[in-house]
């Protein structure tokens, strides 16, 4: 605060523009509605998560287990439809879809926002979850089967546990396409941090500060989540060489 106040006072290069910033931000309390967006992005981003790497978790393991189990074929069947309609619809296109017309009667666009992109993200995430099973040895599973285990079990105590550490840093990928396209929620009236800066944008008629806010909000997300991401890997890859 003190250096803005020093080019405000001194009429420094910078005062037209701290003026703005104020004038847009500030002085109408404008900014509560970017902590508003930014906390409903959030919320959006983390149920969809949840959603998402459920649905990928229940597809890739009926898909792994259908291989050797011929009674899951159906129901393996159905998951790739799953996966193929969702995967080849829109995102915009699939959100509108269950705010007006599965959920029409919604009032609220929030829990809407978070099943439809939680459905579309358990697309992606069950080939991704399929991939790290896949990469575990095959003999892992004949292991655990000799140990006297069912598929399931050997699934559930000996494979997928092997599998997380090929799984973790794609859920991690996951997540930051997934934050990114949580901007499209505001297509449904909800107020998330895109949806905020545009509406502060016709309130101030300044076209330039809410869209960079907006931009460096999610720049910083996203820089913060790699960040966290690299890590991750690097903890993953010292494990598996010890």
């Amino acid at each position: 605060m003190i250096l803005p106040t020093l080019f405000l006072a001194a009429g420094g290069p910078l005062s037209g523009w701290f003026a703005k910033l104020h004038e847009t931000f500030i002085g109408n309390d404008r900014y509560k509605m970017m902590i508003e967006g930014f906390r409903h992005t959030i919320v959006i981003t983390l149920g969809a998560l949840v959603i998402g790497v459920t649905i990928g978790i229940l597809i890739a393991v009926v898909k792994y287990l259908a291989e050797d189990v011929p009674g899951l074929k159906p129901l393996a069947f159905l998951c790739d439809l799953y996966v193929k309609v969702i995967r080849g619809i829109p995102m915009v296109v699939l959100l509108l879809i269950f705010f007006y017309i599965i959920f029409s009667h919604a009032k609220n666009g929030i829990p809407v926002a978070i099943i439809a992109f939680g459905v579309n993200s358990g697309a992606y995430m069950a080939e991704l979850i399929r991939s790290g099973i896949n990469a575990v040895d095959a003999g892992q599973m004949e292991a655990g089967r000799s140990l006297g285990m069912s598929r399931l079990q050997a699934m559930r105590v000996v494979v997928f546990p092997q599998a997380v550490r090929y799984i973790l840093p794609a859920i991690g990928n996951e997540l930051i396409a997934l934050l990114k396209e949580t901007s499209v929620a505001g297509y449904v009236a909800v107020v998330d941090v895109t949806r905020a800066g545009n509406l502060i944008r016709n309130n101030s008629y300044d076209a330039v500060n809410p869209l960079m806010l907006v931009a460096l909000i999610y720049l910083v997300l996203v820089l913060l989540l790699t960040w966290l991401l690299g890590k991750l890997e690097r903890r993953l890859s010292t494990g598996d060489k010890r």
